[in-house]
């Protein structure tokens, strides 16, 4: 009796994560691509689906419509999109990632009653909407906002700099919002770090940048790569900061997908750069994912 319930309470608990991907990941996943294989009308759903049961994918798969990925490549517009959006994802973490850095570091290093306050601080600004975040960097960035004000009193600049509706405004905002998702996973790495290794390698010789090129920063590689994914990812499809804080010049892929939705009401074209987005992202993960293991495996 004591084998079933442990065999019920295994299946249990690798069947709700299953499920729960299965639910509000895949069969999403399978709406938006039979979308994308779709013709646009002038209708609502401004569709028409070829797909409607299981059946049909089968008997009705040489009616798909590949022209929507097709698009993809011959209009200048998603291209720019989607190399804009991952180079600013890109830049833009390798900037948070000298940020947070030092200040994981810190915090990593400070007495362990300072601590909790410390990491609650980083926190603190979760407590607030995201919109009203961004909103306020309006405020901030304008040209009779607070940063201008003050560099006009400061006596630095005679006249206002322009910051909002520029590409700068849009790192701003990003650098700004995600940065919280840098640090965390390097105070979790830095934190655990044993220091006696330090000590270690300075009594052998090290200078105290050799000591942390050689033994911090190895050790802290899997917080370097979990905080960067968790930046890269949801920056490459941000919507709401380049729509609030970037110009007209600012051409990423989120921005595009919404107006593809909803001022170009062509869902089957969205649903394409959804979709050829989504693999952008996850097929370099899970071969990342392959070859950590692999390399875990080879280590064993």
């Amino acid at each position: 009796m004591s084998a079933e319930k442990s065999r019920g309470g295994r299946f249990l608990l690798i069947g709700v994560p299953y499920l729960w991907m299965l639910v509000f990941f895949l069969v999403p996943f399978l709406i938006v691509a039979k979308i994308s294989l779709s013709t646009s009308i002038i209708a609502l759903p401004p569709y028409t689906p070829v797909i409607r049961t299981l059946s049909d994918f089968f008997s009705k798969i040489g009616e798909f419509s590949f022209f929507n990925y097709l698009r993809l490549v011959q209009e200048s517009i998603y291209v720019e999109s989607y190399l804009q959006s991952l180079w600013v994802a890109a830049s833009s973490t390798v900037i948070m990632l000298f940020i947070a850095y030092p200040l994981a570091y810190g915090m990593a290093r400070a007495p362990k009653a300072w601590r909790p306050t410390l990491l609650m601080l980083v926190i603190l600004p979760f407590w607030t909407s995201f919109l009203i975040r961004v909103y306020a960097w309006i405020g901030i960035l304008a040209d009779e906002g607070l940063l201008n004000s003050f560099l006009m009193w400061a006596g630095i600049v005679d006249e206002p700099i322009t910051f909002l509706a520029t590409q700068r405004a849009v790192y701003i905002g990003i650098i700004y919002s995600y940065l919280p998702f840098m640090v965390l996973p390097l105070y979790s790495s830095l934190e655990k770090m044993d220091e006696t290794l330090l000590e270690a390698a300075q009594d052998l010789g090290c200078t105290p940048f050799q000591a942390f090129w050689r033994v911090t920063f190895p050790l802290s590689i899997p917080g370097v790569i979990a905080g960067s994914l968790l930046v890269f990812i949801p920056a490459v499809g941000e919507f709401v900061i380049p729509d609030l804080l970037g110009g007209s010049d600012t051409v990423m892929i989120g921005k595009t997908l919404w107006e593809e939705f909803f001022n170009n009401r062509d869902w089957p074209e969205a649903s394409a750069v959804a979709i050829t987005l989504l693999i952008f992202l996850v097929v370099p993960i899970v071969i990342f994912q392959n070859a950590q293991e692999k390399a875990q495996e080879a280590e064993r």
